[in-house]
């Protein structure tokens, strides 16, 4: 049983790692793919020019990996900083205020089912070590866990996933007139969203079918904005 039980944790672990970074890259790869769509369709709206879709394609590429690596490594900061601030509070409270701290834990530890003296010695074994204590006030009583994944890895796949998914849109107008590519790159972009939705859904929790009709749908919109902003200003000018 015991060693069933590393291994199951083991598995969770793996699991939760893999998840993490499924939401890092499908989060940079989607925003990436939805915004440069919505850039190129607009500048396409506006020019008939394949260097002017070009360049903006990748000023948008560029500057949207760039951005999103850097909102992912700041963001990851502020949560281990919140943590770890946590971690502080929780520390000196046990220092400063151990009855009620223990008071805390058999409360944890009773509502959990247990009583008499098997409650009295969980709350011995927990609070006779601080770190293992604090530990269990972090887990049990504030619902929160350590961040695992580095921020620089967070950040360099969240960048790189955005450059990647911003690439997709501009695939058919390496092969089209700037006119004639509008409709394939609306199509493939919205079609690759949609799977992308389905499999978020597979690997993770959720309908398939709904996490792929959000994330075309979301796509569609993005299009549909930068489009209409584009033929607005194509017809100003």
């Amino acid at each position: 049983m015991a060693r069933q039980a590393v291994i199951r944790k083991k598995f969770l672990g793996e699991m939760h790692v893999k998840g993490s970074w499924l939401r890092d890259f499908i989060l940079g790869w989607q925003d990436g793919l939805v915004n440069v769509l919505g850039v190129v369709l607009g500048v396409a709206a506006a020019s008939s020019e394949f260097r002017v879709v070009i360049i903006a394609a990748i000023a948008a590429a560029f500057a949207e990996s760039i951005s999103m690596a850097a909102v992912a490594y700041t963001s990851f900061k502020a949560e281990q900083e919140s943590y770890l601030s946590e971690v502080n509070r929780e520390r000196c409270e046990v220092e400063t205020m151990p009855k009620r701290e223990i008071s805390e834990i058999r409360a944890i530890y009773r509502k959990l089912g247990f009583s008499g003296s098997l409650l009295e010695r969980i709350v011995s074994h927990i609070t006779s070590d601080k770190k293992r204590w604090v530990n269990v006030m972090m887990e049990q009583e504030l619902k929160l866990q350590p961040q695992k994944e580095s921020p620089i890895l967070t950040a360099a796949i969240v960048g790189i996933s955005a450059f990647i998914g911003s690439v997709i849109p501009v695939i058919p107008f390496l092969f089209l007139s700037v006119t004639d590519a509008i409709i394939p790159t609306l199509i493939i972009s919205t079609i690759v969203l949609f799977f992308v939705g389905v499999y978020k859904a597979i690997s993770t929790v959720g309908n398939p079918l709904r996490s792929g009709i959000e994330m075309a749908l979301i796509g569609m919109m993005a299009a549909m904005a930068g489009y209409g902003v584009g033929s607005f200003f194509g017809v100003l000018v």
